[in-house]
């Protein structure tokens, strides 16, 4: 608990440096060019087809009936950008996170090194390409498990738990790797990832509340359908400062935990004694002497 403290306030100050600052909005321009591109080309289409869907729907027809006694306009012309909005929603979270996972946190992560450990050896225990296809890969399952659980998003408290965990899954498996790549051993990071996974997976689920936040603000009013191209470049700022921020305290924890692990295994060779068992290794909160960090 200590170490996952401690890793968490340095996280969120590290949130203020300028460098990190203007990292978080490299991805932004890259993801308002696409995203102004798209609504440009497909936003009109979008809306005319889910309109017509939500028209086409027999079993909703009662429904519009009903609604449409209550309001003197269609809630449908209404209802249609926001379903639109969304349903883009979980598609821009999702790109965010590989953007980040692919550009901003090797350098969040080398930032964290060298202002902490710089003693800490780099062992090389996977390479960009095998990061970044790997990310792709578990997005792709993250997208699925999105669209399989959405017709339980239906029932009221599934839609606040369901989609943080699938985010903050994600967000552990991605961003606990991508920390520890350059400097961990494939060994090393096998052994962390499994003694610490409960640890760094709520990590990753406080991290998917903290980016899923917005999306309820957002879904309790009609405003934000018709101010979409305003607020989406908001919004993906948004998301993409929690990436940063959770990028940040996964680079923390993890290097912290690496250096703790190596300097037990040193002090145990020291000792003359065999190194332990992987299950026997001490966890992040261990006593054993580590390298002096800069604070």
């Amino acid at each position: 608990m200590k170490l996952f403290l401690d890793s968490f306030w340095r996280a969120a100050a590290y949130c203020l440096m300028p460098r990190v600052i203007l990292l978080s909005l490299l991805p932004l321009a890259l993801m308002v060019a696409l995203g102004l591109g798209l609504g440009y080309f497909y936003w009109e289409p979008a809306v005319a087809w889910t309109h017509e869907a939500l028209n086409g729907w027999p079993l909703l027809a009662g429904f519009w009936a009903w609604l449409q006694g209550l309001f003197s306009a269609d809630v449908r012309d209404m209802l249609a950008p926001l379903v639109v909005v969304l349903a883009l929603t979980p598609l821009v979270v999702l790109a965010s996170l590989v953007v980040v996972a692919a550009f901003m946190a090797p350098a969040l992560t080398r930032l964290v090194a060298s202002r902490r450990f710089t003693s800490l050896e780099l062992k090389k225990g996977a390479s960009f390409v095998f990061s970044v296809a790997r990310s792709l890969g578990l997005t792709a399952l993250a997208v699925l498990a999105l669209l399989v659980s959405m017709p339980l998003w239906l029932i009221p408290p599934l839609v606040l738990v369901l989609p943080p965990l699938i985010w903050g899954w994600l967000t552990f498996k991605v961003m606990a790797f991508d920390a520890l790549a350059e400097h961990a051993s494939a060994e090393e990071r096998q052994t962390l990832m499994r003694e610490h996974r409960l640890q760094l997976l709520a990590i990753g689920v406080l991290c998917g509340y903290l980016g899923a936040a917005p999306s309820i603000v957002w879904a309790s009013g009609l405003l934000f359908a018709a101010a979409f191209f305003v607020l989406v470049p908001l919004a993906i700022w948004i998301y993409t400062v929690v990436f940063a921020f959770s990028a940040l305290w996964f680079a923390h924890y993890a290097l912290d935990a690496l250096a703790q692990l190596r300097a037990a295994r040193v002090a145990l060779s020291l000792n003359g004694e065999p190194p332990p068992p992987a299950a026997a290794l001490p966890s992040g909160d261990s006593n054993a002497p580590i390298p002096p960090a800069a604070p």
